[in-house]
């Protein structure tokens, strides 16, 4: 019996697993290159003195690119394709990461990160699309749990290989360096990726299971119709409470360690390797928790939100984090509450392939990454503010804590049966 199952998984093909593999190779060089600014904070800081508030509004500005970037990208790969569309952004993101190294002033700090918002917002909106044209809706959250892990990996390398790139060669060689690998991948892309019915190497059996699900017309869905549904409101919703959670747990952790437990640039690389460890964990639990579910017969609604349920309830103790005095104990709550949210979101980011016709996929990720991204802005100055007029991570970590049930709740009651998006 198992050598009959393996033998049939053989013959299917995995090519959509060699795509898939793609997009988290993409997903780790795109958080390499928006964390690094996170792990040089104390360094820039100190050479350039700003203020919390100065840092926070170099986020917000790479957030308010990133929302605008978001919901163009979202229509442009619709309209273009994964293939274009990804290529397109890695090509933006890549220029604009490498001129971070020309930088002398704040304002430039800002004019970079802003561009390179507008190219990183890119990357999941051609994932998702991706995901949609290669994966049958019984494998998507698996998938995209998957790929969304590529954000953990990226995490754990950075605060790994910038230091000893900072320390040898200087903060400017970590941003040159980096910028070389999305130029590598770029070219495996664009070398590889077709779309199923049009890739050489795709079995007749794998095509089948990739469209086993029934095919959707082709004609674009104008944003005026996505947004009269409740079910694109309530993606952008659940992006616009828990994307600045993990914003702020990317661009201000190196930070939260130095201060409440003495590290730097030398030392915060293994904490901070740990919680994204356990991050990457999270990411694929959450994916591989809906997707048990529902082989076992449970519904697509009740599958995907008790996933998100017990994510939600396993980030409450990050509110207790300031009060945590050994380091370890703080890394490994600090690092469930990571994993919560990518388990949360690695199940939200299926809402739109669940519910929605594939052509309209992409554009209802860019509207929800919209929402995300002006959600972030709103945080980066909430924490820039905490932190010049508090000191203290406490009342961050308790807005982290909580938002992740009020989102539940908001995407519960906005489509509480999970149904068919009526757009058409």
């Amino acid at each position: 019996m198992e050598s009959d199952s393996a033998a049939s998984a053989v013959r299917v093909g995995r090519v959509r697993w060699v795509i898939c593999g793609l997009l988290f190779a993409a997903t780790a060089i795109n958080y390499i290159d928006r964390q690094i600014i996170g792990v040089l904070k104390p360094t820039l800081q100190a050479e350039y003195g700003w203020s919390e508030i100065d840092y926070g509004d170099i986020i917000f500005w790479f957030q308010a690119a990133y929302a605008l970037g978001y919901i163009s990208f979202g229509r442009v790969v619709d309209r273009v394709g994964a293939r274009t569309g990804y290529a397109l952004a890695v090509t933006v993101w890549t220029i604009a990461h490498m001129a971070h190294a020309a930088c002398t002033s704040l304002g430039g700090f800002m004019a970079a990160r802003f561009a390179l918002g507008l190219g990183e917002a890119g990357n999941f909106p051609s994932g998702l699309k991706a995901v949609a044209e290669w994966f049958p809706k019984k494998e998507r959250a698996l998938a995209v749990g998957i790929f969304n892990a590529g954000a953990n990996v990226g995490a754990i390398v950075t605060p790994l290989i910038v230091p000893v790139i900072t320390i040898a060669l200087g903060w400017r060689a970590a941003f040159l360096i980096t910028g070389l690998f999305t130029i590598v991948w770029l070219v495996a892309w664009w070398a590889m990726y077709r779309r199923p019915q049009e890739h050489a190497r795709v079995t007749a059996a794998e095509l089948a299971l990739i469209q086993s699900d029934p095919p959707d017309a082709i004609t674009p869905i104008p944003w005026t119709r996505l947004l009269k549904v409740r079910e694109t409101w309530a993606y952008a919703a659940g992006k616009f409470l828990i994307d600045p959670i993990w914003w702020m747990f990317l661009f201000w952790l190196p930070d939260f360690f130095a201060k409440r437990h003495g590290l730097d640039l030398k030392s915060y690389g293994p904490p901070l390797v740990v919680v994204y460890i356990l991050s990457d964990v999270g990411s694929i639990f959450g994916g591989w928790m809906s997707s048990s579910l529902m082989k076992r017969g449970v519904s697509l609604s009740a599958s995907r939100k008790w996933a998100m349920f017990v994510c939600a309830v396993a980030v409450l103790p990050i509110m207790f984090a300031m009060y945590i005095d050994n380091l370890w104990m703080a890394v490994l709550v600090v690092g469930i509450a990571t994993a919560a949210h990518q388990g949360f979101s690695c199940n939200l980011y299926t809402l739109p392939s669940d519910v929605f016709p594939r052509r309209a996929v992409a554009s209802v990720v860019g509207i929800g990454g919209t929402a995300g991204a002006i959600g972030g802005m709103l945080m980066a100055k909430y924490a820039g503010w905490v932190l010049d007029a508090i000191g203290s991570y406490t009342p961050i970590f308790i807005v982290a804590g909580t938002v992740y049930l009020v989102a539940l709740l908001v995407i519960h009651l906005l489509s509480p049966r999970y149904e068919a998006a009526k757009v058409e």
